[in-house]
């Protein structure tokens, strides 16, 4: 005589398996939709937090910070810059909690609306000059619910994705995540290019910094048209069918792991930022490059580093997470340690070379992050921890990295010898937690 299984259990086990999180590697409609969703509307939030590294790092400090010396204006808008990074972990930790308890798909909803509201006020605020001190701290208060906003954003989108993916394709599904950042980037730098061929510098800093801001009311207006056509996760879903269990109680059963993947980040979280936010302050304000020949630099470099992403991405699923995340630090440290003697050369070429070099060594990591952080936590706090170990890592070693370096420089009569060290330190750390961290490439999220 069969004995049927408990409804609850049953229904439990039908969804857990209808969403591609099985051995086979073939997607399902559904997963298909989940990826093309995420990774568009990733880019769309991405988008308006990328405008902003790019602006604190060339006219902000003149419009939000006249009164300083330039080198402590510099300094300032940096810290700006690093508030939304440090917000990350409490939206991470805010949003995870709401996420592993409501769901996936209505906290992002939720991330889209909250980042393109404060992106609108930021091309709406009045500067200094208008408003005096009340400027630089509305900034800083926009640009920290920038970072609270994004920090629900990165995981979220990931886990929709990854917990809609099939086991053995589950790398390449993130990878196709994580290009939302370089291509954001691309279309960021593009558009301030544009802008400033096209505008006199007065012009530009009087109001075309303004626009990629504003633009963000029809990035709210495309990004909640996709997210509304994504089904709730089976994963998620299947957990609801389960006895709850409180999530305080679960992440500490897991602290240790979070704590690793938050220093697994260190590398690419830092030098993503030296790389980009800070070298272009540095090719502009030390080496005399013009601001649209730089921002054309960074265009090629992020194009070039999305196959980077997708490449890394693709290799995990056949080599295994942790061998391509060890591959990617060791491409950061072969161009890490002649970075700033190449960009000395003041050779356009050759420092699109190093730049684009050193992205794709980060890109190539990012590409198997979004798989390598899911798979290292149990569904009730997957968000929730995977939110903390991202950001987290990104507000200890991503935030202060353009502040430290600037920092670092100045002590050190505008030599660049402490903020190559400080690079490979990070590899260093990220190094020994990803050896630490297992791998369970290929294995169901409800293994």
């Amino acid at each position: 005589m069969r004995v049927s299984e408990p409804e609850g259990q049953t229904a439990a086990r039908r969804l857990e398996t209808t969403a591609g999180d099985t051995e086979g590697g073939s997607a399902t409609p559904t997963a298909r939709r989940a990826v093309a969703s995420g990774a568009l509307g990733s880019a769309l939030e991405w988008f308006d937090f990328s405008v902003y590294g790019a602006l604190s790092a060339t006219v902000f400090p003149q419009l939000f910070f006249p009164g300083m010396e330039p080198g402590a204006a510099l300094l300032a808008s940096f810290a700006t810059f690093g508030v939304g990074l440090v917000a990350r972990p409490l939206g991470g930790l805010v949003f995870g909690l709401l996420g592993d308890r409501f769901g996936r798909r209505n906290v992002l909803m939720a991330t889209l609306l909250l980042m393109g509201a404060a992106s609108v006020l930021i091309g709406a605020l009045p500067t200094y000059a208008a408003v005096g001190i009340v400027a630089p701290a509305a900034l800083v208060i926009l640009r920290f619910l920038q970072g609270f906003a994004l920090g629900g954003e990165l995981t979220g989108s990931q886990l929709m994705v990854m917990e809609h993916s099939p086991s053995r394709r589950r790398g390449i599904a993130g990878a196709l995540m994580s290009v939302g950042s370089p291509i954001s980037q691309v279309l960021a730098t593009v558009t301030l290019t544009a802008l400033a061929a096209g505008l006199s510098e007065e012009q530009f800093i009087s109001w075309g910094w303004r626009v990629p801001f504003l633009m963000s009311v029809a990035i709210i207006a495309v990004g909640y048209y996709i997210r509304h056509r994504v089904e709730e996760t089976p994963a998620f879903l299947a957990q609801e069918e389960k006895p709850a269990r409180p999530a305080g109680g679960l992440l500490r059963e897991h602290w240790k792991t979070v704590g690793l993947l938050v220093l697994a980040w260190a590398a690419p979280g830092a030098l993503y930022y030296i790389t980009v936010t800070f070298a272009t302050s540095y090719l502009t304000g030390q080496l005399g490059f013009e601001r649209s020949s730089t921002f054309g630099l960074m265009v090629v470099a992020n194009s070039v580093s999305v196959s980077a992403s997708l490449l890394g991405g693709w290799s995990s699923d056949r080599i295994g997470r942790k061998r391509v995340l060890f591959i990617g630090l060791a491409l950061l440290l072969a161009f890490l340690i002649p970075f700033f003697l190449i960009l000395d050369t003041r050779n356009w070429w050759l420092a699109a070379f190093a730049i684009t070099g050193a992205l794709c060594g980060v890109q190539f990591m990012t590409g198997c992050q979004g798989a390598f952080y899911a798979e290292a936590l149990p569904t009730p706090v997957r968000y929730t921890g995977s939110a903390l170990g991202l950001t987290g890592g990104n507000m200890v070693f991503a935030a202060p990295a353009p502040f430290l370096a600037t920092w670092l420089m100045q002590i050190s009569d505008n030599g660049t010898l402490l903020v190559t060290a400080y690079g490979l330190l990070t590899i260093l750390v990220s190094g020994v937690a990803i050896k630490l961290l297992p791998d369970r490439t290929g294995r169901r999220l409800a293994d």
